[in-house]
Formats: structure tokens, C-alpha cells, sequence
């Protein structure tokens, strides 16, 4: 699922957290990113929750879907595949690969994310939601044809699978940009994959941390340098990380790609589609129609063990 910073606020925080750029180790991202999640995924499934659907599986917000793109192979080919989605939020992905036929799991680091996730599922199955009881709606599809996605709450950079346990894994903005060391999960899911196994993961595209996150035509001037890697932060009054984002080069992501022991097979750079008019957050038709905004990796594990 799609899971994108919006720089709204934090609900239950006493003050609005400051802004800055510092380091942050892994153990202050991972804190950080859980708690973000947690307080914040009410509001972000709420506003979000239409564009994203139940089922649906998109890339990012211009709206890539794989329904269409393809990129994890044929649809008719998931059938039977297990598949890991990684920063799954509240599962559309996993959704979406179940319907066709795969056995998806759908982890994520966030405990509200995943009683989103379970939300949806009790929702299809006409039973009281374990997220929001009220919105629980009845089900013109039998309860025993609706089977609830399979949930593990785990860190991207600790995968609690045995080794070579999945043929695919994906991640729609999930994890890999929250995480100061993204090569530790390249790693961890290249571990997990069985050989030939495709990887497939979206992020920010890189040239954008050189812009302001603005929609507007503030954010089309270039505001700082693309190669500073310092990470984006936000803290409490007493200076505790409570947002963390890490910024990598395009040249940075392949390299962490290819060190994990995986061939990049593809990049993928989406355009703006003419029918998608909405904003989110950074990301607008203006700015869509000009510079990317997402990029997805393709890779392959190799096909012979290591």
C-alpha cells in the first residue's frame, strides 16, 4: 500500500513538531516511524482510503496500477505464488494479489496500519470491526468465500521468515525510505525469496528531495542539493525524532539493490495520467506533468543459490 508522508500535524502531540535535517540511526527511524503510523493512520486510511480502495494495488499516487503495469508478472501467473508485501498498511496490495489466486502475507511496522487491515477484512466478511465496530457494514459475498489476509507486525530490516519462503515481494512506498540502511532490507527480502524470485518496490523519486514538497509552483524551484543525504526530521520539543525520512540518490538506490545480491531488471518512472486531478501532499498534476514523483524497481533474485 501506498504510504506517504503528509506534513499535517501529528494528532496527540501537545505542540506541532519542528522540522529539520540531522542523522538518525536506525533504532531512532524505526521508533520513530512506528509511532508516526500508529497515530496517524486513522487520518491517513480516512483521506486516502478512496483512492487506495480495498483491493486495489497501486504504485504510487500518480496512480500506476498493476492491473495494468504488470510488473510482478502476468496476473494469471500469481496464482498459487507466496507473496510478501512489505509496509503494507492496511493490505490493498495483499488484496489484490489474493483475488488472483496468490497467497499473499502483508506485514508492516505499524499495529493501528494492520487493525486497518483487519478492519477492511472483517468489513467483507460482514463481522464487527475490530478498528471501528460501527463501520462494519453487511456482505452480499458469503463469509467462508472472503478469506482475511495473513498479518505479521514486524521491522522491514528483520524479516521473521525462514529463509527462501516467498517467489514474489513487493512494497508500495512501504518501509524502504523510512529505514536509515535500506540495504538491510534489500538483503532481508533477497534472504527470503526463493531463487529467481522478483522483488518489485516503489519509492519518492530521488530528484524530488531536491524540491520543496509543495503542489504548487513553489515546489518547481529546486530549494537544496539533490546529493545531501541528510535526513528529513521531525522532533518534539525535547528533540526526539517523531517523522524520519531518508534520502538516497538514484545512483544510491541501485547500488543498495545490487549489493543485496539482486539484477535490477527494470526502472520505472511513472507520468502523470490526464485523469488523475488530485493532490497528495507533495505530489499534483502541476508538478507530476513536469518531474517525476515516483520511481519503481524492478529486480530479480538470482536464479542458482548463493
Amino acid at each position: 500500500m501506498v504510504q506517504q508522508h503528509d506534513p499535517h500535524g501529528h494528532p496527540g502531540t501537545a505542540a506541532e513538531p519542528t522540522a529539520t535535517r540531522r542523522t538518525a540511526d536506525d533504532t531512532e527511524s524505526s521508533r520513530a516511524s512506528r509511532g508516526w503510523w500508529d497515530r496517524n493512520a486513522d487520518e491517513y486510511q480516512e483521506e486516502h482510503g478512496g483512492f487506495l480502495g480495498d483491493d486495489r494495488f497501486v504504485w504510487g499516487p500518480e496512480g500506476l496500477d498493476e492491473a495494468e503495469a504488470g510488473l510482478l508478472g502476468p496476473a494469471g501467473s500469481l496464482k498459487g505464488l507466496d507473496v510478501l508485501e512489505v509496509g503494507a498498511g492496511a493490505a490493498q496490495c495483499a488484496r489484490w494479489l489474493a483475488a488472483r489466486g496468490a497467497r499473499p502475507v502483508a506485514l508492516d511496522l505499524s499495529y493501528q496500519q494492520l487493525r486497518h487491515a483487519r478492519r477492511i477484512d472483517a468489513r467483507a466478511r460482514g463481522e464487527a470491526s475490530p478498528a471501528s465496530p460501527a463501520e462494519a457494514a453487511p456482505s452480499d459475498v458469503p463469509p467462508a468465500a472472503v478469506a482475511p489476509v495473513a498479518l505479521v507486525q514486524a521491522d522491514a530490516t528483520a524479516l521473521p521468515f525462514r529463509d527462501g519462503s516467498f517467489d514474489l515481494a513487493c512494497s508500495a512506498y512501504g518501509a524502504v525510505p523510512f529505514v536509515a540502511e535500506p540495504v538491510r532490507v534489500m538483503r532481508e527480502v533477497y534472504r527470503v525469496l526463493r531463487p529467481g524470485g522478483r522483488w518489485v518496490f516503489s519509492v519518492t523519486h530521488p530528484i524530488r528531495w531536491a524540491f520543496p514538497d509543495e503542489p504548487g509552483p513553489e515546489g518547481l524551484s529546486v530549494a537544496s542539493s539533490y546529493f545531501d543525504r541528510t535526513p528529513y526530521v521531525e522532533q518534539d520539543e525535547q528533540g526526539r525524532a517523531v517523522y524520519v525520512e531518508h534520502h538516497r540518490t538514484l545512483g544510491d538506490r541501485v547500488r543498495d539493490v545490487v549489493a543485496a545480491g539482486f539484477r535490477l531488471i527494470d526502472l520505472i518512472e511513472p507520468e502523470w495520467p490526464d485523469w488523475n486531478h488530485q493532490e497528495w501532499g507533495g505530489w499534483s498534476p502541476l508538478r507530476g506533468g513536469l518531474i517525476p514523483g515516483t520511481a519503481v524497481f524492478v529486480c530479480e533474485r538470482d536464479r542458482a543459490a548463493r
